[in-house]
């Protein structure tokens, strides 16, 4: 399956479909292993799940199959600098996810527990005095947590601004305001319409994000996506009270510090939208019960003001992880969408992964769990 044989007259080996993280990591990988790639994206590139997210680089708390994924992405995410030539705000601050009361911590010891039996050592539980050392200013009533090291957090715009640019650099043809509109497959060959131009290539990647089941549905490839919202807010500048990322086992949170004093809160705050439309409406109750969750865990930020809040859309899969690899109704097909809100941290291997299917027809990675039909008829 080389991408490397059936270039068109349009001079592209391969079509990515989609400018998410997801999409420019593989079009950079793909042009670095001398490919000719064009990458077509409907607004501009980074607009939703890619732009409007925590910024969380995060293998603490993930479905087990995507760990070794989670955890191969991440040493990337210590060496992006070098990869991109920007480490895209990366700090490797570590992230604990804190366990409130006695049921927390028994959930949280059985999850390392089951992690360790499987080889797994990332997750580490620490106690409640070592939680008080990360984070002095927390409440008492936290009794211990799950702690990852070696995780931290990133600015989204900025590492897909970073994406972008080394894209570029490496020949990566780049149309923003481009929406696939019409997509068919003749005499081997891709053709993609959108707007008034066509495309055409003998590989297509669909990394389409929360269109990406439209997309592969029009494929072949039925898939239970269901696109949804997902919101993150700012507080106004506070001072210095916490550096790790922080999360919760018991309640959807991930929250950080910047250097500069605001608090981004997030951790999977999602929405309606309308993935028609293009178009997710901040919902201020769901935020209110977040920053709730917020000042629970610390009390002296009950009078900090939320000053900007947004959203953009994600696709959501009823497994919670994504679709990675090849098509199955189609040849010249790759698939990699439904990161279903926490597709950033893989975004770096991701690229890999279908650099490796396009080039070789396989990759040492296990995606199996990740297929396509796994669903069944859809």
């Amino acid at each position: 399956m080389s991408g490397r044989t059936g270039a068109t007259s349009t001079g592209s080996d391969v079509l990515v479909i989609g400018g998410g993280l997801q999409g420019l990591s593989s079009a950079l990988q793909l042009a670095r292993r001398g490919l000719r790639v064009r990458l077509l994206e409907a607004e501009y590139c980074g607009r939703h799940a890619s732009g409007v997210n925590a910024g969380g680089v995060r293998t603490l708390g993930r479905h087990v199959a995507e760990i070794p994924l989670a955890l191969g992405a991440r040493r990337m995410w210590h060496r992006l600098r070098e990869l991109l030539g920007d480490d895209g705000g990366f700090v490797a601050s570590g992230q604990l996810q804190v366990a409130e009361n006695a049921a927390d911590q028994q959930a949280a010891q059985e999850r390392i527990a089951q992690l360790q039996a499987r080889g797994f050592t990332h997750e580490q539980w620490i106690d409640q005095q070592e939680v008080h050392e990360l984070v002095p200013s927390i409440s008492p009533h936290v009794v211990g947590g799950i702690w990852a090291a070696d995780d931290g957090y990133a600015q989204p715009y900025r590492v897909v601004t970073a994406f972008r640019l080394a894209a570029l650099r490496a020949g990566v043809q780049i149309h923003e305001g481009a929406a696939a509109t019409t997509v068919r497959r003749r005499d081997g060959v891709w053709q993609v319409e959108a707007g008034s131009a066509r495309y055409a290539a003998a590989q297509l990647i669909n990394t389409a994000g929360a269109w990406g089941a439209e997309l592969a549905g029009r494929l072949g490839d039925a898939v239970p996506l269901q696109p949804g919202g997902l919101m993150l807010m700012v507080t106004q500048r506070v001072a210095p009270f916490v550096r790790p990322v922080l999360g919760a086992v018991g309640r959807p949170l991930s929250f950080k510090q910047f250097d500069n004093g605001t608090v981004v809160i997030g951790g999977g705050l999602r929405c309606e939208a309308d993935a028609a439309a293009r178009v997710a409406p901040v919902d201020l109750a769901s935020m209110t019960r977040s920053a709730q969750t917020v000042v629970d865990l610390f009390p002296h930020l009950r009078d900090m003001q939320i000053v900007r809040a947004w959203a953009g859309v994600e696709g959501f899969l009823p497994d919670q992880i994504p679709v990675i690899g090849f098509g199955r109704a189609s040849p010249g097909v790759v698939h990699a969408f439904g990161f279903s809100a926490h597709g950033f941290e893989l975004s770096p291997i991701i690229g890999s992964i279908v650099a490796d299917l396009v080039e070789h027809g396989s990759t040492e990675w296990p995606i199996a769990p990740f297929a396509v039909d796994r669903f069944g008829a859809g």
